[in-house]
């Protein structure tokens, strides 16, 4: 059986595969990456869920009008049902390009991509079998980085492959928007793909045995963003699990049951229920390692698993599951497995974006985290329908809220509006060096733009502490 010994094996092309692999290679070491579907690369980001799902928001937001400065209303008069080629015309190009990137970036640094799946023979060997036939081959790595990604989890009870039932890759693929549909979840994905189908005129229900929408963000702003969706004409079924579902064979009607006994109907359902781990190809059992139930690796502050040259890094690992953290992941797999010493840590506070309708993201503590910790606080806020940037793009019900401790120093940031995900690096790099509102205060903003949000809200924040001390 043919053998190639490598100093680094990376085992995917997703974000963490690649960046890792690059990093490797930039420093003279030499590299491979397996990827089961090359010559296709850059794994769920690039071809079933972030790039791709990004873009059909917004060809959605195109195509509906929603995009024209307020013109929310003003769908535009195109033949419905729309079809599934229409709305994802855009994304198609998107991810061609993208899978020519990430191929030129890996031959531009010398890296070699072997085409099959890879199984551990042991810690430092994998054979890696052609998917379309044809003989193994057995490639050797000083050191593996594990960087499979994951794929959509599907809960028993839903009827795959029902041709009206969709998990959120297959989603993607829809040939025809229907008029109804439920979204099972309340997280990320869940609510990206209910917002972008309720855009469309889609009549959405979005069903979860959680209380709350984005559990995980300040109340407030949730708050904040459920009251956009009623505006979407979203239905929100919350606090009441789903436990069956079944397509009716004549009529092609999905119903979707409770634990209390609730019906709902519509003509497609998605389910987004988290997301499992690539390992069951592996053969991790051959080298000692044992994943969780959703197929999560188990990695140190290194990234490095339990067996010493093995690294693990991206979906595969579990929280936070981003695109954005994999790929600093990747790379500081690689620099803790050789010894580079120029990135040996990960950022301590970082971005989160929800691409929804509108966009949410944050950065820091949430009211709710500093309540628990009982640390003192201030909020400054600054809404987009005083902002004259704002005002031009519709957006009035925007809104960026800073939270601020008595000595000044940001705790946290959560913007809702558009280019939210955008805008909230200001405040993660302000918090990075530890900056208090005072650098707001002080800094200029080009007008009209929505940076300025930062200056009024650091203003308010500032009045709100200043009233703090006159009542003390």
């Amino acid at each position: 059986m043919e053998r190639a010994s490598y100093d680094l094996l990376v085992l995917g092309s997703g974000p963490a595969g690649e960046k890792g692999a690059a990093q490797a290679a930039y420093f003279g070491k030499k590299v491979a990456v397996v990827e089961r579907t090359a010559p296709l690369l850059g794994g769920a980001c690039t071809n079933t869920g972030t790039l791709p799902s990004k873009t059909m928001r917004e060809s959605a937001l195109a195509l509906t009008g929603m995009m024209s400065r307020g013109l929310e209303a003003a769908v535009l008069a195109m033949p419905k049902p729309w079809s599934g080629a229409t709305l994802l015309f855009r994304e198609h190009l998107v991810v061609e390009s993208e899978r020519r990137r990430i191929r030129k970036n890996l031959e531009r640094h010398g890296v070699d991509v072997h085409s099959g799946v890879a199984s551990f023979t042991d810690p430092h060997t994998v054979q890696v079998a052609p998917q379309q036939g044809g003989d193994a081959q057995l490639l050797r790595g000083e050191v593996i980085l594990i960087a499979t990604g994951s794929r959509p989890y599907r809960p028993p009870f839903i009827p795959f492959p029902e041709p009206e039932v969709y998990d959120s890759d297959e989603i993607l693929a829809i040939e025809t928007i229907p008029e109804s549909m439920i979204v099972l979840g309340s997280g990320v994905i869940a609510s990206e793909y209910a917002c972008i189908f309720a855009a469309l005129g889609v009549k959405v229900t979005l069903m979860d045995g959680r209380d709350r929408l984005l559990e995980f963000l300040d109340q407030e702003m949730g708050d904040r963003f459920a009251a956009e969706l009623s505006r979407l004409g979203l239905l929100l079924r919350l606090g009441d699990a789903p436990d069956s579902c079944a397509v009716d064979a004549k009529t092609r009607i999905c119903t979707v049951g409770t634990k209390s006994g609730r019906r709902e109907s519509a003509q497609a359902v998605v389910a987004s229920s988290g997301r499992s781990g690539n390992v069951e190809d592996l053969n991790l059992a051959a080298i000692g390692i044992v994943p969780d139930k959703r197929g999560n690796i188990a990695v140190d502050g290194q990234f490095r698993t339990v067996v010493p040259n093995v690294y693990a890094a991206g979906d595969v690992i579990g929280f936070p599951g981003l695109a954005s953290t994999s790929m600093e992941q990747g790379r500081l797999a690689v620099c803790h497995a050789f010894g580079f010493s120029y990135k040996q840590r990960l950022a301590p506070i970082l971005p989160y974006g929800i691409y929804t309708i509108p966009e949410l993201s944050y950065v820091g503590a949430s009211e709710e985290d500093l309540r628990k910790k009982g640390t003192d606080y201030v909020v400054g806020q600054a809404f987009m329908r005083d902002n004259g940037r704002g005002l031009i793009l519709g957006a009035e019900s925007g809104v960026l809220k800073m939270l601020v401790a008595p000595d000044r120093k940001i705790l946290g940031v959560h913007i809702l509006g558009p280019s939210a995900t955008e805008l909230i690096h200001v405040g993660a790099t302000a918090m990075m060096q530890g900056a208090t509102i005072d650098l707001f205060v002080d800094a200029v903003f080009n007008y009209p733009t929505l940076s300025e949000l930062y200056k009024y809200a650091a203003y308010d924040a500032l009045g709100a502490l200043q009233r703090r001390s006159v009542s003390w």
